[in-house]
């Protein structure tokens, strides 16, 4: 799979590495959740159904955060890199990513198809049902089909409903923040994942039997609700299972303002410090509390890790 990235106004932008029109998938697909991954699939198809290639058309940054629409869309699902591997699994050939600044945000719908789409050689577009384009909004994906005519078509695809509710990355982004990990992948259609890098923590945890990986996250993921969480860890391409504290660590720190994340994986001794590693949260075991003493902590984790086992599926 091949990564462009544009900028408008397109000008200068070689397309001779394009033999062939495209069959291209738009949108901002934070998440690329089930209902995303209905639209890219169809671009697929279409694609691999005629002599065309596969493309997705995405934006980065969210074009509600460039917008002043709301703060809360720095955070995301899935960073950009997250996003494109997720891309390359769905079998994209091309992915371009479109720089969203103000001046794009101006872009009216006209020119979009005419100066984007057309400059791309999109001949077949998939969007989802409740796609809009073009400065303020103002195009849909009926304006998309008159202004395509005739040589591009659109094709749109319907919503996906879980539990009566619209499939969408505010629905993902709810779930994570009252801790319905399950809901969360079932609307994604994989477990809820972060990665980062591995550092020094205070090193309490191997202190009392139970040792730690300090989680540093650096992209601007979004975090669910603080508690503990049975997890699946991803290192150098093996999964290990483990539990993990999410918190301020209040039998600790007094003061504590940022959560940390602190994964303890079973059966796992290696020093891993610096190392990137991929966390899977699987389920909610419980939220976090404060303990009277480092006695009843240790046996709550242990509590914790028994039942993270149990829904792990762990055997020792």
């Amino acid at each position: 799979m091949e990564i462009i990235p544009l900028s408008f106004p397109l000008n200068g932008l070689s397309m001779l590495s394009l033999d062939k029109p495209l069959s291209i998938a738009i949108g901002h697909f934070d998440g690329v959740h089930r209902g995303h991954q209905n639209v890219i699939r169809q671009a697929v198809n279409e694609a691999k159904g005629s002599d065309m290639l596969s493309a997705v058309l995405t934006f980065d940054p969210h074009p509600k955060e460039v917008l002043g629409q709301g703060e809360q869309y720095y955070r995301c699902l899935t960073p950009l890199d997250a996003k494109t591997a997720l891309f390359a699994e769905l079998g994209v050939d091309l992915v371009f990513i479109m720089r969203f600044d103000t001046e794009f945000a101006s872009v009216s719908p006209e020119r979009f198809v005419a100066e984007v789409l057309r400059t791309l050689r999109a001949k077949h577009v998939v969007v989802g049902f409740d796609f809009n384009f073009g400065h303020k909004g103002l195009g849909n994906a009926d304006a998309l089909m008159k202004l395509g005519q005739p040589d591009i078509s659109v094709e749109v695809i319907e919503p996906l409903f879980e539990n009566g509710i619209k499939v969408s990355s505010t629905y993902i982004r709810e779930a994570l923040e009252q801790g319905e990990i399950e809901l969360a992948e079932r609307l994604l259609g994989r477990p809820y994942e972060v990665t980062g890098s591995v550092v020094h923590g205070d090193k309490r945890g191997r202190t009392i039997g139970f040792p730690t990986a300090n989680l540093q996250i650096t992209a601007p993921y979004i975090t669910p609700r603080l508690g503990v969480y049975a997890v699946t860890a991803w290192l150098d391409g093996k999964a290990y299972s483990g539990v993990l504290n999410y918190g301020l660590k209040p039998t600790f720190n007094k003061d504590g303002l940022q959560p940390v994340m602190e994964a303890h994986l079973f059966d796992f001794n290696s020093d891993i410090y610096d190392e990137q590693l991929r966390l899977q949260f699987i389920s909610f075991i419980r939220s976090e509390k404060k303990f009277d003493s480092i006695t009843e902590l240790i046996e709550q984790i242990g509590t914790d890790s028994r039942q993270a086992k149990e829904i792990l599926g762990y055997s020792e």
